[in-house]
């Protein structure tokens, strides 16, 4: 069981840049990967980013690919998602998430955070 706790999530601008922060704790070890899934009113959670905390490949949607990068700091247990070239399609809650393998699909990750709200106003 892993505790995750986002943060950064605010309002930007259409064009600007965010960066979000998930801070893990408890049994970080049982969990090898971490993942960003975003969800919309009105629309299902999907899947934004996920990658390995040993490093190697990292996976992105292919409405992000290009504009967000994850990345993670393994001194703190912390991961992170820089948001670039902000759309206001990219309103959203966006939660954090761990679990054994880097995948696309929600259902496979075993612990999520609470959220946090990123609002792209035009």
């Amino acid at each position: 069981q892993v505790q995750l706790v986002e943060s950064g999530g605010g309002l930007v601008q259409a064009g600007g840049s965010l960066r979000l922060s998930c801070a893990a704790s408890g049994r970080t070890f049982s969990s090898r990967a971490m993942g960003w899934f975003r969800q919309a009113p009105g629309k299902e959670r999907e899947f934004v980013a996920a990658m390995y905390w040993s490093g190697g490949s990292t996976y992105y949607a292919d409405s992000v690919k290009g504009r967000f990068t994850i990345s993670g700091d393994n001194a703190r247990n912390t991961v992170y998602l820089q948001m670039s070239s902000l759309k206001p399609e990219d309103t959203a809650v966006y939660y954090c998430a761990a679990g054994p393998r880097a995948t696309t699909k929600a259902k496979e990750f075993a612990s999520w955070g609470q959220g946090t709200q990123v609002t792209v106003s035009s």
